[in-house]
């Protein structure tokens, strides 16, 4: 047995015990696909900060941070003093209510082109409720996607994520659906009007930093040319910031890049780490969504959208806290100089021990590319002409070994992914490099890497 794997078997013998438990309850004992570590994943007592506590005591630094959604850290005052306020007020009204209104204003007040607000339960419904709205408008039904964009697990953009890209994303896709989307390489702004040119296209939709929460980026300029195609063709451009939303900036990387999409499909820090989502964007595409007491056209002429849990009051009250700390941009500013000093570390620390890749990402994002032949790169816009499908996958089979080593030395990453907060501080961070070179020695002794 590697010394990896059995360090990590005797920290965590309570999490194999409940991972057993597990799998007699859920399909290979998980709830969501990303946290399958193998022979078993580890299980979360409590968090607070920057810091979670496993079952068996253990204590991580916590770059998973809710997948993203926790730009605030784990408990932040406000935001459980917001939820706290409302749970003594009730849960779930099944009717509209005011903090509604006040997390529509709020996500106006903040993201470009936002002039309408539909909110939804998750990431996932919102990029579909964005479809939904895109092929009513114009009355077609084809999308183009790139490469390596994550859009949700729904039926008509789950597929194109993850390499071999030509392969369905999932069994159980109806080929017709299939062919509703046409894959293209992010970067070729050629293939994309060659398409537009030649077929029916509702819409673009895209991660405007790059596919993979920018895993494979993308240039701004590529997307500012898709902005002015899209526009001149007739096809709506779509923006999924489930991830990069208020992270990137306060507007999102809309604001940051200065492109203005007509739809946006936002979740995660939306909802202040609690569940949520929202598609916004320019009014006259939410007009569909709109009753005008006409019983033909409300029928049979209008977008059909419930949802038992759309504006959960709880959520609201997360959104609405969430969205008001972090408006003016400094969190955003000291989570990107925090997330830069980490890149800058832990591709150090490869450098040093003779590992190929580097550390990269957008604002405070980040990707960790060990073992990986690409160049050290000072900014990701650098790694916009390389293959999608080697950046995205990464470290490969040498994955769950980078998980199990790094997992041992006290850090919890979602893959080779992570997020910076405002819980972490820049003692934090050192902590987290010197766990970090702990974990590439143990990885390079073993000949991992």
């Amino acid at each position: 047995m590697s010394q990896i794997l059995e360090t990590y078997r005797k920290k965590h013998p309570a999490s194999e015990r409940m991972y057993d438990e597990a799998c007699e309850a859920l399909p290979s004992g998980l709830a969501h696909d990303n946290r399958r570590v193998t022979p078993f994943p580890i299980y979360m007592d409590r968090a607070e900060g920057a810091y979670k506590f496993d079952i068996d005591g253990n204590t991580f630094l916590d770059f998973v941070m809710g997948h993203g959604s926790l730009l605030l850290g784990h408990l932040d005052a406000d935001v459980c003093a917001a939820v706290k306020a409302q749970l003594e007020r009730g849960t779930h009204y099944g009717a509209g209510h005011r903090g509604e209104v006040r997390w529509a204003e709020a996500i106006k007040a903040l993201v470009p082109g936002a002039d309408r607000v539909r909110f939804t339960s998750s990431g996932t419904e919102a990029t579909l409720l964005a479809l939904r709205l895109a092929r009513t408008f114009t009355g077609n039904e084809k999308v183009v996607r790139f490469y390596g964009n994550f859009h949700g697990w729904h039926d008509y953009l789950i597929s194109g994520s993850k390499p071999p890209f030509s392969l369905p994303g999932s069994t159980g896709l109806p080929e017709e659906v299939e062919a509703l989307s046409i894959h293209l390489r992010a970067g070729d702004i050629e293939a994309v009007r060659a398409v537009l040119d030649q077929e029916d296209v509702a819409a673009v939709i895209m991660e405007p930093t790059g596919g993979t929460q920018g895993k494979a980026p993308v240039s701004a300029e590529f997307v500012r040319e898709l902005r002015d195609l899209t526009f001149r063709r007739g096809a709506l451009l779509i923006f999924d910031e489930v991830v990069t939303g208020f992270r990137v900036s306060p507007g999102g990387a809309a604001a940051a890049i200065g492109v203005t999409p007509d739809l946006t499909a936002l979740g995660k820090i939306v909802a202040g780490g609690l569940p949520g989502g929202a598609v916004t964007g320019r009014g006259s595409l939410f007009a569909p969504l709109e009753f005008t007491g006409d019983a033909g056209r409300d029928r049979y002429s209008r977008v059909a959208h419930p949802g038992t849990y759309n504006a959960n009051p709880l959520s609201a009250a997360a959104g609405v806290a969430c969205l008001e700390k972090i408006a003016d941009g400094e969190a955003q500013r000291y989570c990107d100089e925090l997330a830069d000093r980490f890149r800058a570390g832990m591709t150090e620390v490869l450098e040093r021990r003779g590992v190929d890749g580097c550390a990269y990402g957008a604002s405070s994002i980040l990707h960790i590319a060990a073992g990986v032949e690409i160049p050290r790169v000072s900014s990701p816009g650098e790694l916009a002409e390389f293959d999608p499908a080697m950046l995205v996958k990464g470290m490969g089979p040498r994955l769950v070994h980078f998980r199990r080593a790094t997992i041992n030395h006290g850090l919890d990453f979602m893959g080779p992914t992570g997020f910076v907060s405002t819980a972490h501080t820049e003692a934090d961070i050192e902590r987290a490099l010197e766990a970090f070179d702990g974990a590439v020695a143990d990885l390079v002794a073993e000949g991992v890497f």
